[in-house]
């Protein structure tokens, strides 16, 4: 279960925001009301790390590799700056 902590209580409850990470999940804190930072335990940040590939490697597994594809850049003109 997610929990929202105003930025000026999460810093007066920081050990609070820390055990509700390891034990219910993010933590989500907001300053002026905008969501601005996710605490998460070290065990949820390590599985965000691990899953990621290198975008090389995800090219090359990509299901289209060896597909002709037919990539052409557009000729059009330059659109023109709107006046403001």
């Amino acid at each position: 279960m997610k929990r929202t902590w105003q930025l000026q209580e999460a810093k007066n409850k920081f050990s609070e925001v820390v055990d509700g990470a390891i034990q219910q999940g993010p933590q989500v804190i907001t300053k002026r009301g905008a969501e601005v930072a996710v605490v998460i335990s070290s065990k949820e940040y390590r599985k965000i790390v691990v899953c990621q590939k290198k975008l090389s490697d995800f090219f090359r597994e990509s299901p289209l590799v060896g597909m002709d594809l037919e990539l052409k850049r557009s000729t059009d003109p330059v659109r023109q700056e709107a006046a403001l």
